[in-house]
């Protein structure tokens, strides 16, 4: 999907060179520079809009006709020109470990005649596990927004046809179209989402995607181009921010006890061409934390308090991390060969390579069968690194089948009598299994009877058909960390940033006391995880009655010792817990639901999702159309005058309180496809059914029909023949001579002219 999108974005720019910007010197038509005219660097970097062209006779000058000579054909699939940007403003506020993160800008359809329209389609790149909150966008005519319902609420929803909007074209870039919007108007558009604020070394680093291309800078230079951005921080009440970095000139506005403002606002002759990054520290040279509480909101359909409590690591240089007994529980299946296994053993290699010399370790490789590298734990030496990488170069080979109880349950053995030490398990899959329940409940009951300090459970999920949830569960269970790499060219820096992470424990057997006493709570996660140097902890639930004035958290250091610290209860004044818990919430509850099979969780999700916009697996995202009063339309909303796209028309649409309706595609990862694991599909394939050549032929000869109707059928014949041998083209030549009457045959002896 990426590489097609790269794809229409060249043949836009191309189409692009029609523009006439007249004689003007104060005009500049749009450049690209060497950089640029990579192919990667058509994946947009920072939020995009752009020109859906099928009929390249529509490029031109609204405001400056070129008369250039008629273009014959049309673009399929169809090219995207970018838009140029006229205005820009992002607003980002962090709390604790999230920031929320709001773009609003003004885009011109600048390279379309006034008198046509075409699609517009909206790409959006987020940064750390970023996730859609809402879209509004507005044209002359119409305003649109996003919103997420329930996928039981409305029977037609299944009655409607697959959906040809909204998709993730990589797994950080959510992109959509709105439907015909005239040559000339200028859109305005605003998108807010979610992402992490990622910590390392006592360091909170945010990265937005902010770098925009030098082609959509207007033309006409004389225009105002205002460039403003607006960033909050709230570490939390009682803590100390200091500012270590940023990639843009921002001015301190306002410091308070745990919070910063900043502002840069300016006139800018060409875009942000970077990234925005901004590094701070919560000052503490020790692990400290608090309680939030707020009340609901009236909208809110759980109407309990809520909760926060969090741990900070604190930035202390050295800080002393647990001996760790690490097995590392590798999926060999067939579809992880060549790049995501290769990939997988680069990374294995580097965490294999970071563990201290009095660290002990083992390997499990799996597929229909499984593969140890020793029959005990060894010494993490420089010589047994170097033979346990020989073994990896040698044994990693992939196979048929996916057992993952086997290997598991082998590496739970092997933990079973730890001492002074934090057993580890990283199990590493890119599949699916049907036993995945059962794996849970054996994890969960062996987990229940193990010693002081049971076995961590670090879960890596790879592509989109391994079942997520699955994983989280559990790493819930097991008190450990779930990450993922969807895209198979992120797998490799991924899985080594998780493997450092989840190796940074400095607070293990977290308990809050006086919870356990108190009635009507809820806390997600149910396990409470060991507290990583490299990540705060973040715990949130909800709660009924009186909630204690003081807490204490108490735990077990890296030297054995007891840990506790006093957390002080306090109300969350600006900040809205409900938004910045929400992501978090989710996913858990889901892996929960999934778990449990509860249907009533499964509604508590979708009505979250729904107040909080975040994309869920028990709700669909649509795209809300609403008139701006236009009177001289049909019930389609499309003037009469205009022409209508073939998408648009096919697209199905339902009337939702007067509002016209727009299905996008399901965003949700699913729980897993069995399918594809047993087919051994690897990570980023899109199964395709093709259909057989009788059937191609079929709709391609019903298509003819259409043709008195004012439809061509040529590509869908052509299309068919390039698939067709020579006998069967000699079938379909005899056929041409029974459409000729209906006034085909040209069509035909067009799509067969290829074969002798």
């Amino acid at each position: 999907m990426a590489d097609d999108f790269v794809k229409a974005v060249e043949e836009g720019l191309k189409l692009s060179k029609r523009i006439y910007f007249g004689k003007d010197r104060s005009v500049a038509p749009p450049k690209m520079t060497a950089m640029e005219k990579s192919s990667q660097s058509y994946l947009p970097s920072a939020p995009m809009v752009y020109a859906v062209i099928s009929d390249p006779a529509m490029v031109d000058n609204p405001d400056i006709p070129s008369y250039q000579p008629h273009v014959h054909g049309r673009c399929d699939p169809p090219a995207l020109i970018p838009l140029q940007m006229n205005g820009l403003v992002l607003e980002a506020d962090c709390y604790l470990d999230t920031a929320l993160v709001t773009v609003t800008g003004s885009w011109r359809v600048h390279c379309v005649m006034g008198s046509r329209h075409c699609d517009i389609r909206v790409a959006v790149p987020m940064g750390e596990q970023g996730s859609v909150l809402g879209v509004e966008v507005g044209t002359p005519s119409k305003t649109y927004c996003t919103q997420q319902i329930a996928v039981g609420e409305k029977n037609d929803v299944e009655k409607v046809a697959k959906a040809e909007n909204g998709a993730f074209i990589k797994p950080h870039i959510f992109t959509f179209t709105v439907p015909l919007v005239d040559g000339g108007s200028n859109l305005s558009i605003k998108v807010s989402w979610s992402q992490r604020v990622l910590h390392s070394k006592g360091q909170f680093s945010l990265c937005i995607p902010f770098s925009f291309p030098e082609y959509v800078t207007p033309a006409v230079k004389k225009i105002s181009k205002k460039e403003k951005i607006q960033l909050n921080v709230n570490a939390g009440p009682g803590t100390e921010l200091l500012c270590q970095t940023t990639s843009h000139p921002l001015k301190e506005q306002r410091r308070q006890v745990g919070k910063l403002g900043f502002l840069y606002e300016s006139e800018v002759l060409q875009w942000s061409c970077s990234d925005f990054t901004f590094t701070y520290t919560v000052s503490s040279s020790h692990i400290f934390g608090g309680v939030l509480l707020q009340s609901p909101s009236i909208l809110d359909s759980d109407q309990r308090d809520m909760f926060c409590f969090y741990l900070f690591p604190g930035n202390q240089q050295i800080q002393k991390v647990f001996r760790k007994e690490v097995i590392f529980v590798v999926d060999v299946s067939g579809s992880m060969r060549v790049k995501p296994l290769e990939d997988t053993k680069s990374a294995l290699f580097a965490g294999l390579s970071n563990l201290d010399p009095k660290d002990l370790f083992n390997i499990i490789a799996f597929n229909g069968d499984t593969y140890r590298y020793s029959s005990s734990m060894e010494l993490a030496t420089e010589k047994a690194i170097e033979k346990a990488t020989q073994w990896i170069n040698m044994n990693f080979v992939a196979g048929d089948g996916t057992n993952i109880l086997l290997p598991v349950n082998q590496a739970m053995d092997m933990l079973r009598n730890t001492r002074d030490t934090i057993p580890m398990i990283f199990l590493i899959t890119d599949g699916a299994v049907e036993d995945e329940r059962q794996i849970c409940d054996v994890m969960k009951s062996r987990l229940t009877n193990q010693g002081s300090i049971c076995p961590r459970v670090h879960t890596f999920g790879i592509g989109t058909f391994c079942n997520h949830y699955f994983l989280r569960m559990l790493a819930i269970i097991g008190r450990g960390h779930h990450d993922f790499a969807y895209d198979a060219d992120s797998i490799e820096v991924r899985m080594k940033a998780f493997f450092d992470r989840a190796s940074s424990t400095v607070l293990a057997n977290i308990v809050i006391d006086a919870m356990d006493n108190m009635d009507e709570i809820e806390v997600y996660p149910s396990h409470i995880p060991d507290l990583l140097s490299e990540s705060p902890l973040i715990v949130s639930g909800r709660y009924q009655g009186a909630f204690p004035e003081t807490l204490k958290a108490t735990g077990i250091l890296a030297d054995s010792s007891n840990f506790v610290v006093d957390l002080k209860v306090q109300k969350a004044k600006d900040m809205p817990l409900d938004k910045i818990l929400a992501k978090q919430e989710i996913d858990l509850l889901t892996a929960q639901a999934w778990f449990s099979d509860n249907r009533g969780l499964q509604d508590k999700i979708a009505r979250m999702s729904i107040k909080s916009g975040i994309i869920s697996e028990y709700t669909h995202m649509i795209l809300l159309e609403t008139q701006r009063g236009m009177e001289d339309t049909k019930s389609t909303g499309v003037p009469e005058n205009k022409q209508v796209p073939s998408k648009i028309e096919q697209q199905k649409v339902m009337d939702f309180k007067g509002q016209k309706v727009i299905m996008l595609h399901g965003l949700g990862l699913g729980f897993g496809n069995l399918t594809a694991t047993a087919e051994n599909l690897p990570p980023g394939c899109e199964e395709e059914k093709l259909p057989e050549a009788a059937e191609i032929f079929v709709k391609a000869a019903s298509n003819c029909f259409g043709k008195l109707c004012g439809h061509c059928c040529c590509p869908c014949c052509i299309q068919t023949c390039s698939r067709m041998n020579d006998q069967s083209a000699i079938v379909l030549t005899q056929l041409c001579g029974a459409l000729a009457c209906l006034g085909c045959f040209s069509c035909c002896e067009l799509c067969c002219s290829g074969h002798d």
